[in-house]
């Protein structure tokens, strides 16, 4: 039996994706489960479904629930990781703090404050489960699936660990592309290559024939531009498509969500269409729905078809050779020349018997590649903080952030992270014993007076300007 590790298995209705995807996978029916969660709440529910479910199927799974990390990572051949440090308590915190100082965000689990403390919450665990694996199943393979996932991998691309992020922002992507070109998925040939939750559709074609154009005339017209007015408007300026919703993209540039205009023109629309809070307030309304409430028991035993995840695909392809291409979260290294070789960047990558293969994309649109690289400024910063538990280089990436840094001076930026790392300490045990400097102030009184100090040559000449024009 090859082993699967689930570490963060408390994601139930996630958790139950995943598995029941294996097992719908005639090559993987054969498969011991091993649940991981702090508690075994949630992940006996998630068992007791399963179990119901190999035994109406007749597969040869196997399903097993423990608290320890370690007991799960034991002899393991895969090993998911869909954890969330702090939960909706740190959620919450991720919001509206930040949203009292002015920074509405709509996801917050990407970029922007929530997107970087979720990331200082989540690297030094994830770091930990790297490290056992090297110890307890060094020939692995982890597929990743926790947010803020450019982070996440980029922090494991320094380890020993054989990884891949996993996202479906590419495969729900391309149903909208779809829909739009009035082309079946099935026939597009497409390349998609950027960072996760930014990668650009650089390739769209149908039969050797480019769907740019059409695609183009289409976000012409107000009932197609209506549906995604962000999306949309950055793909009319920058000239290429991307992955990610309005609400998610909203918040990763500085044009959408930094004042009311802005969000009033722009993230108006219902459904996640880029509301305040959509999805704290959604994840905080399921929380509290099924707090006590056993939601599989009710489901049938019946294998449900594969779902759009590519998670069971990629170790079909690793187990029977069967090739399978998906994008997919690695460490660059060239991958896209454009792009720094120690970022996590997202392109297509082969999966077969042989192992996990990155393909050479090359180069991107050069606007494409400079609108990438403003997240990645702020990547790496959040991921040297949450390693370095310095608190100074949080509100440097926090400072960076082109949505935070629309709004705030850096002065605000500073009190804000420092009331945020204050009420996140419980999940920062790196930024024990460190504080942040105080914001500087200088009060000048009206009767001061410049000090008798040489001047800028520069600013010489516009002072001389001043004296020419009285």
């Amino acid at each position: 039996m090859r082993k699967i590790a689930i570490i963060g298995a408390g994601s139930i209705v996630f958790c139950k994706t995943l598995l029941t995807d294996i097992m719908a996978t005639a090559a993987l029916e054969d498969t011991e489960f091993a649940l991981m969660a702090p508690s075994i709440g949630k992940t006996s529910q998630v068992k007791s479904y399963a179990d119901k479910v190999i035994e109406k199927n007749g597969l040869k799974s196997k399903v097993t629930v423990t608290t320890n990390r370690r007991e799960a990572l034991k002899d393991a051949n895969y090993v998911i990781c869909s954890f969330q440090i702090g939960g909706v308590s740190a959620f919450e915190l991720d919001y509206k703090i930040p949203l009292k100082y002015g920074v509405d965000q709509c996801i917050g689990d990407t970029l922007g404050p929530g997107g970087i403390f979720r990331a200082l919450r989540s690297i030094p665990v994830i770091l930990d489960v790297a490290k056992d694996m090297e110890e307890l199943c060094p020939r692995a393979i982890l597929l990743n699936y926790v947010n803020p996932m450019a982070m996440i991998c980029w922090a494991l691309g320094e380890t020993n660990v054989k990884f891949v992020g996993l996202c479906h922002g590419v495969q729900t992507t391309l149903d909208l592309i779809s829909g739009y070109v009035g082309v079946p998925k099935q026939k597009i040939d497409y390349i998609s290559a950027g960072i996760n939750h930014m990668g650009w559709f650089i390739k769209l074609e149908s039969d050797g024939q480019d769907l740019y154009p059409t695609l183009r005339e289409k976000f012409e017209l107000p009932e197609y531009y209506a549906n995604e007015k962000v999306r949309g408007e950055v793909f009319r300026h920058f000239g290429y498509f991307m992955t990610e919703s309005t609400g998610h993209l909203s918040e990763y540039v500085p044009w959408f969500r930094k004042n009311q205009k802005a969000l009033d023109l722009y993230c108006d629309e219902p459904s996640f269409g880029g509301e305040s809070g959509a999805f704290y307030t959604w994840c905080n309304y399921v929380a509290n729905k099924y707090k006590e409430q056993d939601i599989l028991s009710a489901e049938t035993a019946e294998l449900p078809p594969r779902s759009v995840e590519y998670c069971a695909y990629i170790i079909e392809a690793l187990e029977t050779g069967k090739t399978f291409t998906f994008n997919g979260n690695v460490r660059n290294n060239g991958m896209i020349t454009n792009l720094p070789d120690e970022c996590c960047a997202e392109g297509p990558v082969i999966a077969d018997r042989t192992g996990l293969r990155q393909t050479i994309v090359g180069e991107l649109p050069p606007q494409c590649a400079a609108l990438n690289l403003t997240n990645i400024n702020v990547q790496r910063l959040a991921v040297l903080a949450a390693k370095t538990g310095n608190p100074e280089t949080v509100v440097q990436a926090c400072a960076l952030d082109p949505l935070t840094s629309s709004v705030l001076t850096l002065k605000e930026i500073r009190d804000m992270v420092a009331e945020m790392l204050e009420a996140e300490k419980e999940w920062l045990p790196q930024f024990a014993g460190k504080s942040l400097r105080p914001a500087p102030t200088i009060p000048i009184p009206d009767h001061i007076t410049r000090a008798e100090v040489p001047i800028d040559p520069a600013l010489a000449i516009f002072s001389r300007f001043g004296e020419l024009a009285q």
